[in-house]
């Protein structure tokens, strides 16, 4: 299964120079990376990213990610991929630029 980060391009230019990602200043408040999945992923968009530019996503396989990856209740009870420990760039498969409409849903469709 493929999950997803949202984040600005320029923490993911920085992370990918050293060759990890420690997370954004939410993810390093919770101790954690939050992902989503795809079925997730418009919702975060929408409550998280609405109004800004320059963003990306990576996309990740949830299994190359070991027993770090946990999946815990956020929203509503739903669970969400959560990463307890840094990601390598070398286990992101793919970066894509995050297109959003100013209410934050992906001007492309949701990701699948």
């Amino acid at each position: 299964m493929r999950i997803y980060k949202i984040l600005p391009r320029a923490e993911w230019s920085a992370a990918h120079e050293v060759g990890r990602f420690a997370g954004s200043g939410v993810d390093l408040a919770d101790g954690y990376i939050h992902f989503s999945t795809a079925a997730q992923a418009q919702e975060t968009a929408r409550r998280h990213f609405a109004g800004l530019a320059d963003l990306v996503v990576l996309e990740v396989e949830a299994d190359d990610l070991g027993e770090a990856l946990r999946w815990e209740p956020s929203r509503g009870g739903d669970l969400f991929p959560h990463l307890h420990g840094t990601l390598n760039a070398s286990q992101v498969r793919y970066v894509t630029e995050a297109v959003l409409d100013p209410d934050g849903v992906p001007a492309l469709g949701a990701l699948t």
